[in-house]
């Protein structure tokens, strides 16, 4: 039995497929452009109080920004993007828990949003995760 997703049919067979993947990777530059903008607002003064109440010093702020950027970057490039939602979806769990621990008035539905959308994304490009720990040595093939 053949599945519809073969990849030896031409893309025009497969409009399910093509769909979903054009769907997958829409999702994936609207998160890199938010991560962008994000990092953005970390590497500004505006959100200095907020690193303030949680009480670790202003060097979390520029790791954030640094660790957003990275993965919005990672995002659109295909080889890299499964393992960059992954990271995403990480740095998002410490923001989770940092709105609901550590601030007083924190609200973690965005982040959430953001890191569940991520996991999504890395599940979905598992193989390119797999592949890219394979190639660094990290898993055996």
């Amino acid at each position: 039995m053949t599945s519809r997703f073969a990849t030896s049919r031409p893309l025009s067979a497969r409009p399910v497929a093509v769909a979903f993947d054009v769907l997958v990777w829409t999702v994936q530059v609207l998160l890199a452009t938010y991560f962008v903008y994000s990092a953005s607002l970390l590497f500004g003064d505006g959100l200095a109080g907020k690193f303030t109440e949680i009480g670790v010093g202003q060097w979390l702020r520029y790791l954030t920004g640094v660790l957003e950027l990275a993965g919005a970057i990672g995002l659109v490039v295909p080889f890299l993007s499964g393992l960059a939602a992954l990271g995403l979806a990480g740095v998002m769990a410490g923001a989770v828990g940092t709105e609901l621990f550590l601030l007083e008035n924190g609200d973690a539905f965005l982040p959430a949003l953001l890191g569940g959308l991520a996991l999504a994304i890395a599940v979905v490009r598992r193989k390119t995760v797999r592949t890219a720990l394979t190639r660094a040595g990290l898993v055996k093939s």
